[in-house]
């Protein structure tokens, strides 16, 4: 198409979502679905008026999935309502680690004994389709910084860590071929790619969320009472952290994640500790001056976010639905989309939870709600841009497009009615 039709047709798109958008809340049918078939209608599928080519175009893909990961984790950060401690967040933190490593085991022996692959294509394979999404999950993910709901924390919570904590099985997956360094009997990667890159991931983003946090709140209050522009604050902070942590050969994504959880945090404790004051008989007299509380970077930068997120994810997944032909449903495809989302997933979780007090109730739709989607397409792309041959590539283009679709599908179908009867019985998080 040309760009005048793609402008009118993703703008008419924009139209008619937009003014239908109370009908669509009230449906059981999700936003990213429409985008999809709207995708698979004009493409390859049906009416073939255009097709994507994702390694042909794989780095530019690269740069947009990335993007729009790094923003929906500064967005989960910046929602999580409680602060972080071992026995709060031990249960994403499991799910985050334990969990993920189960998965990307049995997918990449699923991937080894009945699809043929190699042990690296394999391993490679489990980690790109083993991170749960941080973007498409929107109805099963945290709504506000307010919103106290035990699964709703978990699954933004375990979004927003396992991107980060994939990256180390990607480059084992990437080792294994060739591909990268592991170093002597592995200890390169277990030392760099493991414990150096995920602690120092997190450690750099809980620094400088904190230092952003504290430097907004003097600079709001007396006696500066400077105006800050909170979108560029959370952009910048975006782009910051990432740039210093892959200077720094540590995991961006995690310190993205964890600048926005400390940065949302440290706010509310420099706002709790101003109320306190004020609640003080001995209070100062500028203390009781200054009543009016300034407003802080995470929430004023968070809905700016959220819609630069909504906009990336329509033209994402009509992408995704611009590289499928209809041959693109192989068996070998749809089955391991099936044993991640049945077997692999539930399993994983199962026991990754062993010894927690998650309620099963819980647990079941923990492991039904492992969506996947743009995170496993970054994962993708950034193993083709390091050299993956054109053969495997191509093949692991095919099984992850169908793994992302599936899971839009399924997962979208199912959202709904299963978190609607969740929440009727939902257990808030213990503050």
């Amino acid at each position: 198409m040309s760009n005048a039709l793609w402008f009118m047709f993703v703008g008419g798109l924009l139209l008619v979502m937009g003014l239908t958008s109370s009908l669509l809340k009230r449906s059981s049918v999700t936003a990213a679905i429409v985008y999809l078939a709207v995708g698979l209608l004009v493409g390859p599928t049906v009416l073939n008026l255009f097709h994507f080519n994702p390694l042909k175009e794989s780095a530019l893909l690269e740069v947009l999935t990335e993007i729009v990961v790094l923003i929906s984790l500064f967005s989960a950060g910046v929602k999580m309502p409680v602060p972080f401690s071992f026995s709060r967040w031990r249960t994403p933190i499991m799910l985050a680690t334990v969990s993920m490593a189960i998965t990307v085991l049995l997918v990449s022996s699923f991937a080894h004994y009945v699809l043929g692959m190699p042990w690296g294509a394999g391993v490679l394979l489990g980690a790109i389709v083993a991170p749960t999404d941080p973007v498409l999950a929107t109805d099963v993910q945290v709504r506000h910084p307010g919103d106290h709901d035990q699964l709703r924390f978990t699954l933004t919570c375990e979004a927003g860590m396992n991107d980060g904590t994939a990256f180390p099985f990607v480059v084992l997956g990437l080792g294994l071929l060739g591909l990268h360094e592991l170093g002597d009997f592995g200890l390169g990667w277990v030392l760099l790619d493991g414990l150096w890159a995920t602690l120092g991931g997190i450690a750099l983003g809980l620094i400088a969320g904190t230092v952003l946090a504290h430097l907004g709140w003097t600079l709001r209050r007396e006696p500066y009472k400077h105006e800050l522009m909170d979108d560029f604050l959370g952009l910048g902070l975006i782009g910051f952290v990432y740039g210093v942590a892959v200077l720094a050969h540590v995991w961006g994504f995690l310190a993205v994640f964890f600048a926005a959880v400390a940065l949302r945090q440290t706010e509310l404790k420099l706002a709790r500790a101003i109320r306190n004051a004020l609640s003080r008989e001995d209070s100062p007299d500028d203390i009781h001056a200054d009543t009016e509380l300034p407003t802080t970077v995470s929430e004023g930068s968070l809905v700016f976010k959220e819609h630069l997120e909504r906009l990336s994810v329509v033209v994402l997944i009509l992408l995704v639905g611009g590289t499928l032909f209809v041959d693109s449903w192989s068996w070998q495809a749809v089955g391991l989309a099936l044993f991640l989302f049945g077997v692999a997933r539930p399993a994983s979780v199962a026991i990754g939870l062993l010894g927690t007090r998650t309620p099963w109730r819980m647990r079941a739709l923990t492991g039904w709600f492992g969506v996947r989607g743009i995170g496993s397409l970054y994962y993708l792309m950034y193993a083709i841009q390091h050299g993956l041959p054109e053969p495997l590539a191509l093949e692991l283009i095919q099984v992850t497009l169908i793994v992302v679709t599936l899971s839009i599908l399924l997962h979208g179908i199912s959202v709904k009615p299963l978190m609607g009867h969740f929440w009727r019985r939902r257990s808030p998080i213990t503050r």
